[in-house]
């Protein structure tokens, strides 16, 4: 008997700060939200932390580490189910910048890195980023 039951996916998002309060947004291509700034983030996989989800994607898209990691939103990310059938919970950690340049990892995904004050965002936010800066500034996680 199949099941064609869809479930949401869980998504990681990244907020990495650098010394001047700036955060790191990517723009993405060749997925949906392409043309989109996003935090650095990806899907959770089978047996692993949250927090080890934050780490491997952070390192697999920009090259950097981080380490420390605080949980600042938990949101339903539903923008995309009617354009590309995608539903997710969202996750977004604060990880703390450990320094170092942000590389292009993954020429498919990201078209490049660029450090962007909270006071000067771009209008097109990918809807996880946008939820997870819009907790991060009320302070509320969800």
């Amino acid at each position: 008997m199949s099941d064609n039951k869809k479930y949401p996916k869980i998504g990681i998002g990244v907020m990495i700060q650098n010394e001047k309060g700036e955060v790191l947004l990517g723009l993405r291509q060749g997925s949906h939200g392409a043309g989109e700034w996003s935090f650095p983030g990806g899907h959770q996989q089978f047996g692993e932390t949250m927090e080890e989800a934050a780490r491997r994607e952070v390192k697999e898209e920009t090259g950097l580490e981080v380490n420390e990691f605080e949980l600042i939103s938990v949101a339903n990310e539903m923008r995309y189910i009617k354009s590309d059938g995608k539903h997710y919970v969202n996750i977004g950690f604060l990880g703390k910048y450990m320094g170092g340049e942000a590389k292009i990892v993954e020429p498919d995904k990201w078209k490049e890195w660029k450090w962007i004050s909270l006071k000067n965002l771009p209008n097109k936010l990918f809807e996880g980023t946008e939820i997870v800066i819009k907790n991060f500034k009320r302070g509320k996680i969800y």
